[in-house]
């Protein structure tokens, strides 16, 4: 392991956060399929209770495919408000065990419990009464992962959901690693997994067997993360992030565009959702980037900034399309679309904190 100074890093996810909430709080659709968004033609899932998961429905998931799916799914209107204050509360959770919190979205973060506020030994320990705290004070679940870096913490968490507790120890980081489906890597989405396949690599140990000049090869600099990664090695510290820097949302297409019709169709939908999570998170910013992945795994991006703040479709979808038309693409093949806004006015960021303790599992 190239970790010097392991660390106790906890990875917390609130299980289906918005239908949780709402199944909370109108008990008529507890163990129901709940789907929080709009029902209409154009309507988006935000989330979906575990129920409605069941019948395959996904958030970002257009509504009509959705109540394909699941013809009983009952819809609920999205209450930012409500949701922006339930994170609130168990972020506040979150300081009562340590200050160095790395939020991933409003319902996500990881936290270094190397050294403590209740001065816990295990790390284990501190999940569990985070997770039992979250549970009495704001009646909802959460999963945790606990191990000695991030990547692990984060597979760590998803792999008991719901309600689920994992604990990667450093001496059975390997044995759990060689067992993890390739599909499991933090970075591999589908059509990196199907390429993984081609390649004769379907787990952790297969990965960990590839070169690294072979994985470079194949990924460009993905290699090299997805190289360490099969060897339990990740650096990145948990970075205390007061100010948000940039916004964005991105799609990993199961089959390539080639078209630019599909491109644009592709731009609205995602336009559409990075409006939401800007409306969601109060994030407001100056500056569009368009970031697009060829099936060759190359990519591109532009950026452009605008005299106002990008907060609404009219304002981003007009500007996301003029970025397309600049790269003036020819017989493309298109596997990821991305939009970002950046450029907050007068934000700068925080410097990580990063701890040097001794470890004690």
């Amino acid at each position: 392991m190239r970790n010097r100074i392991q660390r106790k890093i906890i990875h917390i996810d609130m299980d289906a956060f918005y239908a949780s909430i709402e199944q909370r709080d109108d008990p008529a659709l507890r163990g129901k399929p709940v789907a929080v968004g709009g029902s209409q033609e154009r309507g988006v899932v935000a989330a979906a209770s575990y129920e409605a998961r069941s019948y395959g429905v996904r958030s970002a998931m257009s509504s009509l495919k959705a109540k394909k799916l699941c013809p009983s799914l009952i819809f609920v209107p999205a209450r930012i408000e409500v949701y922006k204050k339930v994170s609130e509360e168990i972020f506040d959770i979150f300081h009562h065990y340590t200050d160095i919190i790395e939020p991933l979205s409003i319902d996500e973060a990881y936290l270094d419990v190397t050294d403590n506020k209740p001065g816990m030994t295990l790390a284990a320990d501190v999940a569990l009464s985070i997770k039992k705290e979250i549970r009495e004070k704001v009646g909802l679940i959460a999963s945790a992962g606990v191990s000695y870096n991030k990547f692990l913490a984060k597979i760590a968490s998803d792999y008991r959901k719901p309600d689920g507790l994992c604990i990667i120890h450093p001496d059975r980081a390997i044995a759990f690693i060689d067992k993890l489906p390739i599909a499991s890597f933090w970075g591999v989405g589908k059509a990196t997994a199907h390429k993984m396949h081609a390649l004769g690599i379907h787990n952790g140990k297969e990965l960990r067997e590839a070169s690294l000049a072979f994985l470079t090869r194949n990924f460009g600099k993905y290699g090299e993360v997805y190289y360490h990664f099969a060897r339990g090695d990740d650096d990145r510290p948990v970075e205390v992030e007061r100010i948000r820097k940039s916004l964005g949302c991105e799609y990993t297409f199961e089959k390539d565009l080639t078209t630019h019709t599909a491109m644009i169709i592709e731009l609205y939908h995602i336009a559409t959702e990075l409006t939401r999570r800007l409306k969601h998170m109060e994030f407001r910013g100056r500056t569009l980037t368009l970031k697009i992945k060829f099936s060759d795994f190359t990519h591109k991006t532009r950026s452009i900034s605008a005299g106002e703040e990008l907060v609404s479709l009219k304002q981003i979808l007009p500007l996301a399309k003029n970025l397309l038309k600049e790269l003036e693409l020819k017989n493309p093949r298109v596997r990821l679309l991305g939009l970002s806004v950046s450029n907050p006015v007068g934000e700068s960021p925080d410097r990580p904190i990063q701890l040097k303790i001794p470890f004690k599992w």
